[in-house]
């Protein structure tokens, strides 16, 4: 992390750099964390440039001219989904920062990152990856500019993007380039896309699908379909095709996915020295990302559940792989061994916990098979669904010297669970913590469809179930569903019916979530473009700030505070009947007293801001300190032009 931990190992120089977004905590859940004790497992010389300031080169020469490659993410999460809500409104943390604090990443943390790299050594080869450059590798829908992007190789001009989950890539790209290899020469690894400049011809051939161009998806929703329709069909590794996109004269190529990680592969990179702890130099400041995975062990990566609004499929793929029960075991040993572990395992799975080592069961058809989706809109009949191996693995954990207890806090998919009784009366037993969370996303079954989840008897038959082991585990567990407002094909009319949904089943969620349109997402298509990208059938969209706050407030109708808004999205909806004191009436006839102060208070903020505004606007001398209208909107979220805004000096933005 500093030149003087180089200089205590007796290093010379440094083979990489990897750049990161996030702090640099040393766990298995933190990519560059991962990344660089695999490559420094293979005999190279790794430094972490954790959260650099961009504003200038000089972060980046800290640790002298990489001898190999400055390897660049912007973290764990995309940076404008870390720094925006759902409103385009600034968020208050950043749990990847020590302390929460913000202001650490710039927006589109790639793009800088990739510059200040080549600005600080001209010729080092620059290769991005993670999540934010996997998802905009081709051109795609911006939702904080509502607009298309081009790619990020044509803006961030990295040499090489490794898309997917990087291992393998990372390292044969070390591994080239100390053999001699130029950056030029990786175009043809798996699992990494390339800009092809104006004289040089792109790939042609069976094995190419030539893609709707940057120019095209701009100006027609349509073409925008085909590209997000051709790109999902190519994303299974076993039987994809080589993708070229054109950008004005140039090209951008994204080659076959890289191929799933065997067991073996699997638990030598999860074997790896952690130390499973952030960086010494963040002192006593608390990484809120990690304190919720710090005792977390990961079995499995991968999901092929295939969720339209989810980017999880499209970064980890479709084909589970999944880690050896010892490798698992061997993980616990040594937390175990950590004085400080209290015995609590707070979680044991992945993206979903109970698809470890499930796979097609029929290998040659998986090679050929472009479905999308392995459980939607039906289970398929060669997906192999036991899930006696998991159950061996959770007895194993909790039986092990030194574990009290093991929970499982990752979603688990409800119409495979209902498949084993079995594992259901284990989980209730041993791994529910008095709660479970899943995720029912919806009710309505134009919505679910959508999403490409199951039918919402799916979820009251999940339920029924998750009872039964309750009473018979002598227990009284309860179920903490999650839903999505705003979500594409989701209006007024099918909120209410998720409200009284919730009202029948006894149902208030402390969180509920917003739609966000994630680039390279079958939903932000849906959701850019009005259209379902596989059917070409109309979708309707909740793209207005007062249509999304009205479906929003629905989730939470119980809540006194949302009187007025949920009182204006039923008579919108035409549905007084809901408004009154009958059995299905979600508010009362007349607006409770947190309804009438939260009114009050916002009456007056708005008084107040607009009594600033006429200050500022007025003739005469700004008041001291104070700065333009315009550059305080732009503070606000990133449509201002102000770009991130690390030191807000406002009361109001505070």
């Amino acid at each position: 992390m500093s030149a003087d931990e180089v200089r205590a190992r007796g290093w010379d120089e440094v083979d990489v750099v990897l750049v990161t977004g996030d702090a640099y905590v040393d766990h298995p859940s933190f990519a560059m964390a991962l990344l660089g004790r695999l490559l420094e497992a293979a005999g190279w010389r790794v430094a972490i440039l954790a959260q650099p300031d961009w504003r200038s080169a000089e972060p980046w020469r800290r640790f002298g001219r990489p001898r190999l490659f400055f390897g660049v993410s912007a973290g764990n999460m995309d940076s404008m989904i870390n720094h925006y809500t759902a409103n385009r409104k600034v968020r208050n943390d950043d749990a990847y920062s020590p302390g929460g604090a913000i202001g650490l990443r710039p927006d589109r943390a790639t793009l800088a990152y990739c510059q200040r790299s080549r600005e600080a050594f001209p010729g080092v080869p620059v290769i991005a990856g993670g999540v934010e450059a996997s998802l905009r590798r081709l051109a795609h829908y911006d939702y904080w500019s509502d607009k298309v992007r081009r790619s990020i190789l044509t803006d961030g001009k990295p040499d090489l993007v490794g898309f997917g989950m990087g291992e393998r890539a990372v390292l044969e790209i070390a591994r080239r380039l100390d053999a001699g290899e130029t950056v030029r020469d990786l175009r043809d690894l798996r699992g990494v896309a390339y800009r092809l400049g104006a004289s040089e011809a792109p790939p042609d051939g069976d094995h190419v699908v030539r893609l709707p161009s940057y120019e095209d998806v701009v100006r027609d929703p349509v073409a925008f379909c085909e590209l997000t329709r051709a790109a999902h069909r190519e994303t299974n590794p076993l039987n994809a095709r080589t993708l070229v996109q054109a950008h004005g004269r140039e090209h951008v190529v994204c080659n076959p996915p890289a191929l799933p990680l065997a067991e073996p592969e699997m638990d030598l990179v999860y074997g790896l020295p952690f130390t499973r702890v952030p960086h010494p130099s963040y002192g006593d400041a608390r990484i809120p990302a990690f304190e919720v995975v710090r005792d977390s062990v990961q079995i499995m990566r991968g999901c092929f559940g295939g969720c339209t609004f989810c980017s999880i499929t499209a970064h980890e793929g479709r084909i589970i792989q999944s880690r050896s029960q010892e490798s698992v075991l061997d993980e616990v040993r040594r937390m175990t061994a950590d004085p400080g572990f209290k015995g609590i395992v707070s979680d044991i799975g992945g993206p979903t916990a109970n698809m470890y080592q499930m796979r097609c069961t029929r290998p040659e058809v998986e090679a050929v098979c472009r479905r999308l989706s392995c459980v939607h809109p039906t289970i398929c009949k060669l997906l192999g669904t036991d899930h006696g191996p998991l159950l061996e693995l959770m007895r194993a954990v909790r039986e092990e010297p030194g574990v009290r207890k093991v929970f499982v806090a990752s979603g688990i998919r409800t119409d495979l669970a209902q498949r084993d009784r079995e594992y259901m009366k284990e989980l209730v037993t041993h791994h529910v913590g008095g709660r479970l969370k899943v995720a029912p996303e919806h009710v309505d079954e134009g919505v679910l469809a959508l999403m490409k989840k199951p039918g919402p008897d799916d979820f009251v038959a999940f339920g029924r179930e998750f009872d039964r082991a309750s009473r018979e585990a002598g227990k009284r567990q309860q179920l903490v569903p999650y839903f999505i407002a705003s979500h594409p094909g989701s209006d007024l009319a099918a909120m209410i019916e998720v409200a009284l949904f919730l009202k029948r089943n006894h149902y208030e969620p402390d969180q509920v979530q917003d739609f966000i349109p994630s680039p390279f997402d079958i939903a932000a298509c849906m959701y850019h473009t009005g259209m379902d990208p596989f059917t070409m059938k109309p979708v309707a969209v909740a793209k207005h700030l007062r249509d999304r706050k009205l479906q929003r407030a629905l989730l939470q109708f119980f809540k006194p505070e949302n009187w007025f808004t949920v009182r204006k999205a039923l008579l919108d909806a035409g549905r007084r009947d809901l408004i009154g004191d009958g059995c299905d009436c979600l508010i009362p006839a007349d607006p409770p007293k947190e309804a009438l102060d939260r009114r009050r208070r916002e009456a007056s903020a708005a008084v107040a801001e607009q009594t600033e505004g006429d200050h500022i606007r007025g003739g005469g001398k700004s008041p001291a300190g104070a700065k333009p209208a315009a550059r305080r909107q732009g503070r606000r979220g990133p449509g201002g032009g102000g770009g991130y805004r690390p030191h807000r000096r406002s009361a109001r933005d505070r």
